[in-house]
Formats: structure tokens, C-alpha cells, sequence
């Protein structure tokens, strides 16, 4: 720490939404618009999320709307904060770089996200191999581009829109490897006939994308080079394919950040927060929206946190009005899924001894000896770095069937001051706070 953090900030909301992206922004203004008293916490520098980086002055922007909706309506945005902690019944402690902030609410609307998946291959520790998501929002942070050759792999229509984007900066995009097959690639594109936003949304990319070799059952097997990465191998069923390129950008899915939700004492099912029609969770004044209760998109994330907005300020009658939306979006969900399923192959891609934890440098091989997340971790330190096992986790997950282990506070590192301020709580006045008596 660069020097003395300041004193605390005590902030008291009506609706508190921890999530600055689509869902929680709409969840904040919807709760606004009702007349609450409003604030949302984010941990980036400014409100958007992934996909909505940097468009909040782009006035032609639908984000714009919404983002910039906050303020004329008195939200409270407190961003580059993250919450670490619970430290009182309806009350959470976050931390900036100058300030611990204690903020308690009535209503809590939990927008956490996701974040990508990344699964282990000989190389793919080399410096420029990197998640989809994340080379995107480091082009749109400012990172050059222009005239390298990148490989974009893994799974769904986020491979789509990162070619887009990488490509308006510049990139010059060598192959874009989707691991379903043709088949299912084709049963999806047809089911896009219900769907004519969906349509538009898939020819304005192929048109942005014109030119682009684009390969199903296609994955990377191997990167290469010396301290950098220099070329990929890429499998092509039972065929192999050299390319050179500057970067990978990979993703295989998205995993929910249900960590926070966890600490609160939500009720997850199959690694999801189980909602009802109103989004609320299993905690007491707690709702969820977004891609931790199922991963759909910009479209079902704006809804869902419509419903829990409203639904957390009282009007639960307009939310019900969105419910008929919410319906016909996870429907597409659903055919989403089903075509974008990860492949057994896959689980064949880490060798002995490629790393899986990059922060304890702990190798599949190691791994593989031990039966569960927990038994892993006290023999190896797997997932005990400063990542907190958010790399490692979903991996080992896929590829080894573990199942994540029970989250414990804080769920990010936190400064020693941070931490003093926490009371000392013992574990049944911990549970009462969770709902679980």
C-alpha cells in the first residue's frame, strides 16, 4: 500500500447493487425510478462492465441510456471498490485505494458477472495467450493492435464479437476455432428464426467478420515460442494445423462469480444462484440478476435486473409485466447451451506436466493424484494464490469433476486495515446473518 488508507465511509441505501454492468445497472435505475435511495458499487473504474466498456460517452450508444440514466436519477455510484465482507446483518465492507466503506441496505441486488473460463494446454502460461474478454478490454483500454495476427478459439458468440472488435481496432484476425461442431452450429443458426434481433445481431457480425476463416471443430492443442508466443497448433478432428500469430485470445464459456452470493448465504444449483420470478434469492433481502443466475447475454441480463430493481424498490407489479420477456430470453438461453456444450476431447488438452495453478505453479500430473478441491488444496496449495483459485477453479472443474470448494471471508485479498475493521463473529451469530438458522 502506497500510504495510510483514509477513514471509513458509512453509506446507508434503500437498494444497494454490488455490479456495475448491464444487469445492475438496470437493476439501479429501475430501483431509482421508484423513488429509492440507490448506490452501486462496482470494482473497475467506470460503470459498463465488460461489454459495455467505454461507452458511456459514446452518445449513439444504447449503454449511454442507461449509464448515464444513473445520475439524473441521484444513484450513488461508488466505483474501484470491491466488496471483501459481511460484517453485519444487511451490512457489507468494501475497500478502495483510499477508503473502507461500510455499507449497509434494505434491499441488496447482487450483479457480480462472470468471468471466462480458461482451460490448460502445453503453453498456454506464454506471455500474449490471454482470455477473449480480457484482450478486448485491454484493446479497448488502449492496448495496440493494429497489424498483429490473432487467433481467436474457444466457444460461443463471445469469439464472434471479440473478432469484431479486435478487428476494428486493427488486429488482423488469423482464424477464429469454434470447438462445436458443424452440425450443432447449424441446428443453432436455424433456431435463430424465432428470434429477429437475434438475426440482425448474427448478419451485422458476418458482415463485420467478412473474409475471416471461421472453423468448427476446431481447438487449440499447443502454444509455442520462445518467451513469447510465436505459433499455435490447432486440432482439426483428427488433423492438425500450424499457425503463426502475435496473440490467442480463449474462452471456453463464462463461470458465474457467485462468491459474494455464497458468503450471503445464497442457494446456488448446478454452480448457478437459484432466483424466484421476482429474482429474489434464498437470503433474506437479497436478489440476483445477471450472469450468475444463468449465463444469457446483454438482453436477459437488462431484464433480469429490470425485474429485481423493481421488484427490490416494491413495485413487483411492473416486474411482473417483464416476466413474458425474461420467459422467451431464457428459452434462447437454453438452445444456447445446448449448441455450445464443451466437448469430451477437450478434457484430454493439459499433459502431466502443464500447469494448471499458475499462481502456486502446480502441474496437472500433481493434480491429478487427488480426489477433490479440498484435498488438492492442502497437499499443493492449488487455488491459494492471489487469484483465490478463480483461474484453477473452473478448470479443474471441467476437467476433473471437482466441485468448488465452500467460500470463506474476505472473498478477495484485503488490506490489513480493511480487516481490522471487521468484528469478531462467532459462527452462529455468522449463520443467523446468512438467513440459515
Amino acid at each position: 500500500m502506497s500510504g495510510p488508507m483514509n477513514r471509513e465511509i458509512t453509506r446507508q441505501f434503500d437498494v444497494l447493487v454490488v455490479g456495475g454492468g448491464p444487469a445492475g445497472i438496470s437493476a439501479a435505475l429501475s430501483a431509482a425510478e421508484q423513488g429509492a435511495h440507490v448506490g452501486i458499487v462496482d470494482d473497475n473504474h467506470n460503470l459498463g462492465g465488460q461489454i459495455w466498456r467505454g461507452e458511456a460517452t459514446n452518445c449513439t450508444s444504447a449503454a449511454s441510456h442507461w449509464i448515464n440514466g444513473l445520475s439524473g436519477k441521484g444513484v450513488e455510484s461508488l466505483c474501484a471498490a470491491r466488496v471483501v465482507d459481511q460484517i453485519g446483518p444487511n451490512t457489507l465492507l468494501a475497500e478502495t485505494a483510499d477508503h473502507i466503506c461500510e455499507l449497509s441496505y434494505s434491499k441488496l441486488v447482487l450483479a457480480t458477472g462472470a468471468r471466462e473460463r480458461f482451460l490448460p494446454f502445453p503453453g498456454w502460461t506464454l506471455p500474449n495467450v490471454m482470455g477473449a474478454g480480457a484482450l478486448q478490454a485491454l484493446v479497448k483500454s488502449g492496448l495496440p493492435v493494429h497489424g498483429k495476427r490473432v487467433v481467436i478459439a474457444g466457444t460461443g458468440p463471445l469469439l464472434l464479437a471479440v473478432a469484431s472488435c479486435l478487428r476494428k481496432h486493427g488486429a488482423k484476425i488469423a482464424i477464429i476455432c469454434e470447438q462445436a461442431s458443424r452440425a450443432s452450429l447449424a441446428r443453432f443458426g436455424f433456431s435463430l428464426l424465432a428470434y429477429p434481433q437475434k438475426i440482425r445481431q448474427a448478419l451485422s457480425l458476418r458482415k463485420d467478420l467478412s473474409g475471416i476463416r471461421f472453423v468448427p471443430d476446431c481447438w487449440p492443442v499447443a502454444a509455442i515460442g520462445d518467451g513469447v508466443l510465436e505459433q499455435l497448433t490447432l486440432a482439426r478432428g483428427n488433423d492438425v494445423e500450424n499457425i503463426s500469430c502475435d496473440y490467442l485470445a480463449c474462452g471456453f464459456h463464462l463461470v458465474p462469480n457467485t462468491e459474494l452470493p455464497s458468503l450471503l448465504g445464497c442457494r446456488l444449483r448446478d454452480g448457478f444462484v437459484e432466483v424466484d420470478d421476482f429474482q429474489r434469492t434464498s437470503a433474506p433481502d437479497v436478489f440476483c440478476a445477471g450472469e450468475p443466475t444463468g449465463i444469457g447475454g446483454l438482453e436477459l441480463s437488462l431484464v433480469e435486473g429490470q425485474i429485481a430493481g423493481l421488484a427490490a424498490a416494491g413495485n413487483v407489479g411492473d416486474a411482473h409485466k417483464l416476466f413474458r420477456s425474461r420467459a422467451r430470453l431464457q428459452k434462447f438461453k437454453k438452445k444456447l447451451d445446448h449448441a455450445f456444450t464443451l466437448r469430451p476431447e477437450l478434457k484430454k488438452l493439459p499433459q502431466p506436466e502443464t500447469i494448471v495453478c499458475r499462481c502456486e505453479d502446480v502441474t496437472y500430473g500433481t493434480l491429478s493424484r487427488y480426489r477433490s478441491w479440498r484435498a488438492a488444496k492442502l497437499r499443493t496449495r492449488s487455488g491459494m494464490g492471489p487469484c483465490q483459485g478463480r483461474v484453477c477453479g473452473p478448470a479443474t472443474e471441467f476437467l476433473l469433476g471437482w466441485t468448488p470448494d465452500s467460500v470463506r471471508p474476505p472473498i478477495f485479498p484485503a488490506r490489513l486495515q480493511s480487516l481490522g475493521t471487521i468484528p469478531n463473529i462467532e459462527p452462529a451469530q455468522y449463520e443467523a446473518m446468512r438467513g440459515n438458522q
